[in-house]
């Protein structure tokens, strides 16, 4: 009966209304970056491009697709969040599994989780982590760009947390069949937390993908970028000097279609991915929330 009341239709109808302007406000900018993509180079410098393209043309994709620097990038890209989201997630999983124990399983645990906690808190700023780089020989390394981010204490709260809601009869269980430690993380706390680690490979996967200013920091060379830090420079700092273009290309071409392709190309990997982790998303997050 409730939802069958005048003021609960009219909430209803107002949310649906602010939700679907919000999808919108989302959807509407990448349709119009894919249209100017696809559209000829007088009518995205003429700003002609709405929601579908003008004069249609593919050179935009042939160029970027041509161009070795942004695939040896696409390709950065690609490793460091595959390396990247397997070792954050290996990390937080063998972090969050002892963090979960009571203090009488896990003798000293307050000390290891406020010690984590301190470090969301407070941090000795660019100029210290700089130095700890370069004394660690990582500069103008891939591994620069996943090693210092392979411990994320806001994930392994998360997980934590998720850990202490599965029933401690499951971890007796697989106790009394004899079963160690280790064991029991890989079989009774892994199999029932695939909603988590879903959701939280997704915010890893995203952090990676869209990282850009550790790229241009540590890696000197352009060629070297990842995706993100290459299209920084091309975009934001209008540097096109990686695109390896020659002067009847750069005459031909817009600088906005190339920039739009670029863009979507790199946002694309992150629309696929997304769809097939969405139906866990909610669950992962909320699952393990409510305590009794």
């Amino acid at each position: 009966m409730y939802h069958k009341t005048l003021p609960y239709r009219i909430f209803n109808v107002i949310n649906t209304c602010f939700l679907v302007a919000v999808a919108l406000m989302c959807i509407i900018p990448l349709i119009h970056v894919f249209a100017v993509s696809f559209s000829a180079k007088s009518a995205a410098d003429g700003n002609l491009v709405g929601l579908w393209p003008v004069r249609f043309s593919t050179v935009a994709y042939e160029k970027t697709i041509d161009n070795p620097v942004f695939l040896h990038s696409l390709w950065v890209s690609v490793k460091r969040t595959v390396i990247g989201t397997v070792g954050i997630l290996l990390v937080a999983c063998l972090a969050a599994y002892p963090l979960s124990k009571e203090n009488a399983q896990f003798r000293g645990r307050s000390v290891y989780a406020w010690a984590f906690v301190f470090t969301m808190i407070f941090n000795g700023g660019l100029v210290p982590f700089y130095i700890v780089i370069q004394r660690l020989h990582l500069m103008d390394s891939f591994w620069v760009l996943v090693i210092p981010g392979l411990v994320n204490v806001w994930l392994i709260v998360l997980l934590m947390n998720f850990f202490r809601g599965i029933p401690k009869e499951l971890e007796e269980a697989a106790l009394i069949d004899g079963a160690g430690h280790l064991g029991i993380l890989m079989r009774v706390y892994l199999p029932v937390s695939l909603p988590a680690l879903a959701t939280l490979g997704l915010f890893a996967m995203v952090w990676h993908w869209n990282s850009w200013f550790d790229g241009l920091l540590y890696i000197s060379s352009k060629e070297d970028y990842p995706l993100a830090s290459f299209l920084q420079t091309v975009i934001v700092s209008r540097d096109m000097s990686s695109m390896n273009f020659s002067k009847q290309e750069f005459d031909l071409l817009s600088q906005k279609t190339i920039n739009a392709a670029q863009i979507f190309i790199g946002a694309l990997p992150v629309l696929v991915v997304y769809p097939f982790l969405q139906k866990f998303f909610v669950k992962g997050l909320v699952m393990g929330s409510v305590k009794e």
